[in-house]
């Protein structure tokens, strides 16, 4: 999960675009899966993907990459617990739990083996679903998500942990704020995830093994200036097996598992995931 309070971030947007679908144009569902009221919009046709979207935002933040998507796609675009349309429930934000939930998501929605996309605190989830549920995905891509809290850079660690309630008032000229305000089912609950992001990045973490061990062919994602140094993610797709070897001519030096990495330039955490190069490496990767 990546979230902060810097200025770039207020006057840029952080994790969230308001771009592209409104409350007026969204036409979703909920599911009642394991202990949550779980929103969900099923956009185009294809075999599926579903798409998880980072801290403070809702599927709505994919809204510039969508159309693309959804040219060769079925998505299915869900807010997780606490986020856009989905209300919080009596639990923490923990990104296993949430990844059950969409786990039992697939299942109730009866899909075989979707595609699953994410990007942050979705990444993380996704990330989980690999571990813990890989029976029921496919390939999986995972964006501007660490596997280790200490591969965040120190100032980066320091803004997050001045994530909490108190920091409501002063996000209310944000689109994340707006956003939460127009679609959340109990728009005054925003200072209760302000506290519960906050106390979820206070916690560490490190899937080094769970990711050496993984079975789910995996594309890793960031950007070239994301919340953590590029190395981060070569280090990642070095525990996939990928850089150990010259390629050849025909590939047969690529990871066995079918793993891939993209470093993609001039971009940041806070905004690759509405990048089209984020959709071109996807699609790529998922076809």
């Amino acid at each position: 999960m990546s979230v902060s309070l810097t200025d770039e971030q207020n006057e840029r947007g952080g994790d969230v675009t308001t771009t592209g679908w409104t409350a007026e144009t969204a036409a979703g569902e909920y599911a009642d899966v394991n202990g949550i009221e779980l929103y969900y919009e099923r956009r185009g046709t294809g075999s599926p993907i579903v798409l998880l979207h980072g801290g403070l935002g809702s599927g709505e933040m994919f809204g510039p990459i969508l159309p693309a998507l959804i040219e060769r796609h079925e998505v299915i675009l869900v807010d997780l617990q606490g986020h856009g349309r989905t209300a919080d429930v009596d639990r923490p934000l923990d990104v296993r739990t949430m990844a059950d939930d969409v786990a039992a998501l697939i299942d109730h929605l009866g899909l075989d083996r979707p595609d699953a996309v994410g990007y942050s605190l979705g990444g993380g989830v996704a990330w989980q679903l690999g571990f813990r549920h890989p029976e029921k995905i496919g390939r999986m891509v995972t964006a501007s998500a660490n596997i280790r809290r200490s591969a965040i850079y120190p100032d980066m660690l320091a803004q997050q942990g001045q994530v909490s309630a108190a920091a409501a008032e002063f996000m209310k000229d944000t689109p994340m704020y707006e956003l939460y305000q127009r679609v959340a089912p109990r728009p005054e609950d925003f200072p209760r995830l302000l506290d519960k992001i906050g106390a979820a990045m206070a916690v560490d973490f490190d899937f080094t093994e769970e990711v050496r061990s993984i079975k789910v062919p995996t594309l890793v994602v960031a950007a070239d200036c994301d919340m953590a140094p590029p190395s981060h993610y070569v280090e990642v797709f070095g525990l996939l097996g990928g850089g150990e070897r010259d390629g050849g001519w025909m590939g047969e030096g690529r990871p066995g598992g079918g793993h891939r990495l993209a470093i993609l330039p001039g971009l940041t955490h806070y905004n690759v995931f509405s990048s089209p190069l984020f959709a071109a490496v996807t699609l790529d990767f998922l076809s």
